[in-house]
């Protein structure tokens, strides 16, 4: 065998993530030197800055699969549909979890037989608000559009949550999970617990449940390392030829196309999150309509570019669709919605 099939062998057995993001930083090291070196630093400060969020779900998510509680969890998921669905939207509006490290925790409850339902409430509701955000929002923002983000994180989580149900009572979303080697989707690749396994709090008193825990964590580590590697790589692009602030300060109040266009740049400009706060409201003094600044922060608040490309690599493409969708139709709602309110 020749040292290029060889080569060749060893290229095709290569992660198809980690061979692209490498293709993609060898293309702009020969294309464009410069933006090379800027996208390498971004994408570094972007993965130090998610670090600690993603480490926090990826422990959670590890140590509901070894306690067993993702089962206790599914066993009371599966009860009555309405109050689960307003508690999932409830709690995920005032959980801690970004975008990005809300997945692990959504593909740990899928994985225990979790309803989509409730998981999909929980998972659109997370990352558009927490009580640190709230707390750091009212006084740049100011109360009334920190309640208005506050309420429509809420608000989407549960229509969401509902819709979800209606389609699932109809037959739609069967096996939403992709399945995965190393652990991640259907588990194959690690160590499993029997049916009848009880809940553990302390689970690092058996063998077992402490390989469960570091298979489980080894394997959502290494799955959101790499995807959101080339999300923020390809997101660094975005902010270099695509400057969100540019774009979003054209959205003045008096187009009848603010709003919608504010949903629709809302995902590739990736304008979320606590980074927003301080750009949004200057782009609001600046004659930014307030109902497309809020349709703006909501929509890259869910389907931001790495969390989408992450759930995309999690979930089949029909739930994929349907979480662009709600996501997308969520925001917009938002965003009309408030801005009827603020010109009463």
């Amino acid at each position: 065998m020749t040292d290029t099939s060889l080569a060749l062998g060893a290229v095709r057995r290569m992660d198809r993530v980690v061979l692209a993001t490498l293709g993609l930083f060898t293309l702009l090291l020969v294309a464009v030197p410069g933006q090379s070196l800027d996208s390498l630093i971004f994408t570094f400060d972007s993965l130090v800055f998610i670090a600690p969020y993603l480490l926090a779900s990826v422990l959670v998510a590890a140590s509901v699969k070894a306690t067993g509680l993702d089962r206790q969890i599914a066993v009371v998921f599966s009860g009555r549909q309405a109050p689960v669905i307003f508690l999932a939207a409830l709690f995920g509006a005032a959980s801690p979890f970004c975008s990005c490290g809300v997945v692990p925790i959504i593909a740990a409850l899928l994985a225990s037989g979790v309803p989509l339902a409730p998981v999909m409430a929980f998972w659109i509701a997370s990352p558009l608000m927490d009580p640190e955000m709230f707390v750091l929002m009212a006084p740049v923002m100011g109360l009334e559009f920190t309640l208005a983000k506050t309420l429509s994180a809420f608000s989407i989580g549960l229509i969401a949550g509902f819709a979800t149900h209606a389609l699932v009572a109809r037959g739609a979303f069967a096996n939403p999970l992709k399945a995965f080697d190393g652990g991640r989707g259907s588990g194959c690749g690690g160590p499993r617990l029997d049916g009848g396994t009880k809940l553990l709090w302390r689970f690092w008193r058996e063998g077992g449940r402490r390989a469960l825990f570091a298979a489980e964590a080894r394997a959502t580590g290494w799955f959101l390392f790499k995807w959101l590697t080339l999300a923020f790589l390809l997101e660094s692009l975005m902010v270099a030829y695509v400057p969100g602030e540019a774009i979003a300060s054209s959205l003045g109040g008096d187009s009848p196309w603010a709003i919608p266009l504010a949903v629709i740049i809302g995902v590739p400009a990736y304008l979320n999150g606590y980074a927003a706060i301080p750009t949004v409201s200057a782009l609001v003094d600046l004659g930014m309509a307030p109902g497309a600044g809020l349709a703006f922060m909501v929509a890259g608040g869910v389907t931001s570019i790495p969390a989408a490309m992450a759930v995309f690599a999690l979930v089949r493409r029909p739930v994929f669709l349907w979480y662009l969708a709600l996501g997308l139709t969520g925001s917009l709602a938002a965003g009309v919605a408030y801005q009827a309110y603020v010109t009463l």
